[in-house]
C-alpha cells in the first residue's frame, strides 16, 4: 500500500469537504462511514450549520483543533481553494476522491507540498474495510485497478 494512503488512514481526525445538505451525495456517505469506523469526522460546507444532526463548519479554518487529513469530494474546479486552506491550516494529508482531481489540482498540491492520495476510494482503505469495498480492494490487489 502506498505511504500516502497509510498516512491518511492512520490519522483519526478527518475533515470531509463535500457533504451536502440533501444528504444524498457521496460526501455524506463517506462522512457516515468514516464515523462508523471510529474516525472523528468534521463536515465542511460553506453554508450549512448542521448536516444530519452534526455540526457543520464553513471552512477548515473554523474547525476546533487540527485535523490529520482532509477528504475532498468536490468537482475539480472547487478543490484548489480547499488545498490552500489545508496548507494554511498545516494539514499535509489530503485525499482527493475520484472526480476532484485534474492537472491543475495536482500542480497546486505539488506547489503546496501536500501528501496526496488520488484516483482511489477512501472507503476501500479506511479500516475496517467492509462490504463491496473489500471486494473492490481485492480486485485492485489482483489486477492493479478496478
Amino acid at each position: 500500500m502506498e505511504q500516502s494512503i497509510i498516512d491518511f488512514v492512520g490519522g483519526k481526525r478527518i475533515a470531509v469537504v463535500g457533504v451536502s445538505r440533501s444528504g444524498k451525495k457521496f460526501g455524506n456517505l463517506a462522512y457516515t462511514e468514516l464515523a462508523g469506523r471510529g474516525y472523528e469526522v468534521f463536515a465542511v460546507h460553506p453554508e450549512a450549520q448542521e448536516i444530519a444532526g452534526a455540526p457543520c463548519y464553513p471552512n477548515l479554518a473554523a474547525l476546533s483543533g487540527k485535523v490529520d487529513g482532509v477528504l475532498i469530494i468536490l468537482p475539480a474546479q472547487k478543490a484548489i481553494p480547499v488545498l490552500r486552506e489545508a496548507a494554511a491550516a498545516g494539514v499535509r494529508n489530503v485525499w482527493l476522491q475520484q472526480g476532484a482531481e485534474s492537472a491543475e489540482v495536482m500542480a497546486a498540491a505539488r506547489d503546496l507540498g501536500l501528501n496526496m492520495v488520488t484516483g482511489k476510494c477512501i472507503l476501500m482503505y479506511a479500516q475496517p474495510v467492509r462490504g463491496f469495498h473489500a471486494l473492490h480492494r481485492g480486485f485492485v490487489r489482483l489486477f492493479g485497478k478496478l
